[in-house]
């Protein structure tokens, strides 16, 4: 499949897009079709699936390049923009960037119209979640909290128990968290349970229902749904695939 016109796609020039999202590294490009197929991506999206060139990638779906839940679940997630319209803004995910190296992104996506208002395809973004400060930026009460919110991982932890610990207003910590990590406390705390859970599949024999309780997850059922929602698969798949 060749690259279509990018006036197909409405008044975005998807060729002016790439050569700029080329210069981000660390964010994941690409417009699709109303089909889910990819029409332009930049080289950072080719690389993280291990592949050397866009035409690998351009008249592909996700499911068509990578196994598994982690095709498909972004696959889904692409009908449902396509088929309701509604936007996915900044979903905390864990990605796997080839071979088979973890990393967290923030990924959004939204419905692309033509001048009539017809969906003719969908635009997005998954950027890296990193921390490029110095340790010294972070207010002590601020780090003292998260280090409690770390160490008690098993305890009921909100947003604003985080706030309350660090004797700080809702308001400030929202704010630090998305000048530090890039994220709303709400994803830190998701990112922070998962996170650890991963390593408890990764390295030790303990039951999954064992670690959904150390990492603060009262409910089972719950526990496989946030997993999977943020890493593309089952805690059970998750720990056969890393050890298998």
């Amino acid at each position: 499949m060749t690259n279509p016109n990018p006036t197909a796609l409405g008044s975005v020039d998807a060729s002016v897009l790439e050569v700029l999202f080329d210069q981000a590294p660390d964010v994941a490009f690409f417009i699709k079709d109303t089909a889910g197929r990819y029409v332009a991506v930049n080289q950072s999206l080719v690389e993280r699936h291990g592949l050397q060139h866009k035409g690998q990638v351009l008249g592909k779906r996700p499911r068509d390049i990578c196994p598994g839940d982690l095709g498909r679940i972004p696959s889904a997630q692409d009908d449902t923009v396509l088929r309701t319209g509604r936007p996915i803004l900044d979903h905390l995910e864990l990605h796997w960037y080839a071979p088979n190296k973890p990393g967290w992104c923030l990924t959004s996506k939204l419905p692309m119209r033509d001048p009539a208002g017809t969906i003719v395809g969908l635009i997005g973004i998954s950027r890296d979640v990193r921390t490029a400060i110095e340790t010294k930026e972070i207010p002590v009460e601020f780090a003292a909290a998260l280090a409690h919110f770390e160490e008690n991982m098993a305890d009921s932890t909100s947003p604003s128990g985080i706030a309350q610990r660090a004797r700080m207003s809702p308001q400030r910590v929202a704010r630090l968290m998305k000048r530090f990590f890039g994220l709303t406390p709400g994803q830190f705390i998701a990112k922070t349970r998962i996170a650890a859970a991963s390593r408890l599949l990764r390295e030790t024999d303990r039951s999954v229902a064992e670690i959904a309780l150390a990492c603060g997850f009262y409910d089972h059922s719950a526990f496989t749904r946030t997993f999977r929602a943020m890493t593309g698969v089952t805690p059970t798949r998750f720990r056969v695939g890393v050890n298998g």
